[in-house]
Formats: C-alpha cells, structure tokens, sequence
C-alpha cells in the first residue's frame, strides 16, 4: 500500500503501479520502487506545506498472495495474488533468484500473466535478475536489455535472441523497462516517474529522498561500453571508443582512420547507423555527463565544463542550453540538491537565490 497519505481529488487519473514480490528476492528491489511511485507528487509537496499530489496507485502482489520470505531474514505481506490484478499501467518486478532455472520453475505462473498484461497495453519493468521472467515471456526477442554484469553471461546463454547491455543500468525498448542491479530498482522507478510525470517531478522524488537522479551506466562496476541496436560493429565500436574518451579531446577525422574509413564514410555510416553525426553524438555524452553532474550538485558550472571536456566555458554553457533549455547555472539551481546554508547535507530548506542565478 502506498507509505504516505493520498488526496481524493484526481485519484480517477493516478497511474496503477502492481509490484511483484518474489520469493527469494532481494527486498530493497520491492520496496525502493513501492517508495518512490508512492512518494512522487507527495513527500515534496509536503515537506514545503503543500497539499499532497500523488501521481501513482501502487498495489502489491505475489502468486499466491500470501507473504514472501526473501533472500534476507525478512517476509513482506502482498495485498493480493496476481489473479485479483484486472488492470494495470505498470508492473515491477523484482530480482528472481540468482539460479536461471531454479527462477524460470518458480516464476513459471508468472510468464502468461505478464504476458496477457503487456498485450492489454501494461509497460513492464523488471530489474536485475528479475529480468529473466520477461525474457522468459518472449517479450525482450530482438530488443535490449540489461541486467547484473556479473550474471549476464549466463543471461546470453539462455536467452540469445536477446540484445543484452550490461554496460547500462536502464534500457528501454518500447513498453519494456530493463534495471541492470539490485539498486538500479531506484534507477529504473525514478526514470519511470520522469517518463510519466515530467522532469521536475522526478527531480523532486529524488530531492526530497536524498537520492540521485537517475544513473545510466554501470561500466564502472566491472564490463564493457555501450552497444547500440544496430549492426554495423565497425560503428558500435567507434561509438564504444568515444563513450570511453568523450572528456578527451576528440577529433573525429582521427576516429575514422582508428575505424579504417576515410572521414566521409565514416560520417556517412556512423549518421545511417545512429541516426545523429559523430560531432552530435559526442556532444550528447558530453552534455548528458554534464547534466548528472549539476544535478549532483558537487561542481560549479566551470569545472563541470572541464570534467565533460569542454575548455571554453562560453561555448559550453551555449551548447548546454540548446540540448537543455536552460543554462547551466539555471538548471543547476533548479535541480541540484537544496542544502541547508552553511551545510553540503542539511534539510531541504529554499536556497537563496542571486540576482545572477
């Protein structure tokens, strides 16, 4: 049930969210979505004395609706099996147990309700282990998808028909949601709350929970660079280098020759295969970096630009407007963590602002 008070008015508009408890699951990847689809539009609202506008319904559901016992001492109480589910917007599913098959025999009824749900229009989200059961529906055949780069492997294997991406802790492929860890639950349930209730909203989740915005990539935790859903390797691996190297100085007729292609070709194939040029593309990165690091707050708007390799900060700061809307330091203001004066972790109070902000 959701954690915190909800409002009458509007609640014919709420977005249905069923949460799938498990057996043998990590309950964090339950609990932490149940949290913060049940907090959006409320725990912000609230701690600034206005009245609560809650975004999402969230129920929870196991097979047979009895209490499931998880891979930590702990039993969470689901409201109802997934029979008494008739309709809903948006499933989460949880991490499965860490044996593929073993998880396949447990969750087996869950593969044609999850099924069934998805054809009446329901978007899906699984996270980490739990991805298996998607998979297992058929529903991730020639899409990407992400799960724990230290199980993916075996993912491959079972499941080759499967774009796999372990690099990355979200992945999305039409009304499908992919989390690639156990924590990538907060992830994966804040980027849901941007896709369904705007920027701003999530942002404020986010605030008023202590957490960061979402992450992309989990490349630092042990695998491999991005591959994109397209089939020129040569690209994929032009796009793989520049990921790497995008806070160095890059020049892209060199690019070419590393890949064997005149700069022309390259460009021509690189555009084809992507859908945007080398230049925009390593712009993209750059600027994407650059957001999470204002939104983390740790950085003035000139270090940002040096971290993300931009060393004209005027520049940056024109082409972070045009990919954003809104100026760094602006933008920084907006969605950066609100600190207490005087204290980099202090309570959300309003930050004063500057003529110049």
């Amino acid at each position: 049930m959701p954690i915190l008070p909800m409002a009458s008015s509007g609640a014919k508009d709420l977005i249905d969210v069923t949460v799938v408890l498990l057996e043998r699951a990590l309950p964090s990847s339950s609990v932490a979505p149940i949290e913060i689809f049940s907090t959006a539009g409320v725990l912000w609202q609230m701690l600034h004395g206005r009245a609560p506008a809650p975004r999402f319904r969230v129920r929870t559901v196991s097979l047979d609706g009895r209490a499931t016992r998880h891979f930590v001492p702990l039993q969470v109480q689901a409201e109802g099996a997934i029979g008494s589910i008739k309709n809903t917007d948006l499933i989460i599913l949880p991490t499965a147990e860490l044996d593929l098959e073993d998880a396949t025999r447990a969750n087996a009824p869950l593969v044609p309700w999850i099924r069934r749900h998805y054809m009446r229009g329901a978007s899906i989200a699984a996270i980490c282990t739990g991805v298996s059961v998607v998979a297992d529906a058929g529903l991730l055949d020639g899409k990407p998808a992400t799960t724990h780069w230290g199980v993916v492997e075996s993912f491959r294997r079972k499941y080759p028909k499967v774009l796999w991406q372990p690099e990355r802790f979200v992945t999305e492929a039409g009304r499908i949601f992919c989390g690639g860890g156990v924590y990538a639950a907060i992830d994966v349930s804040l980027y849901l709350v941007e896709k369904y209730c705007g920027h701003e909203v999530a942002v404020e989740t986010a605030k008023s929970l202590l957490l960061e915005t979402p992450r992309t990539w989990q490349s630092a935790y042990g695998t491999a660079p991005p591959r994109s859903g397209h089939d020129d390797d040569e690209i994929q691996k032009a796009q793989a280098w520049l990921f790497r190297n995008f806070k160095e100085e890059v020049r892209i007729e060199e690019l070419a020759a590393k890949m064997g292609m005149s700069p022309r070709n390259f460009a021509r194939r690189f555009t084809s295969a992507t859908g945007e040029t080398p230049l925009n593309y390593l712009h993209r990165l750059r600027i994407d970096a650059a957001r999470h690091l204002l939104e983390a707050g740790k950085k003035n708007v000139a270090d940002v630009s040096e971290a993300v390799g931009y060393h004209d900060l005027a520049f940056f700061r024109r082409l972070f407007k045009r990919h954003t809307g809104s100026p760094p330091r602006a933008y920084r203001a907006r969605f950066a963590p609100v600190q207490a004066e005087g204290r980099r972790d202090g309570p959300l109070l309003p930050r004063r602002r500057s003529a110049q902000a």
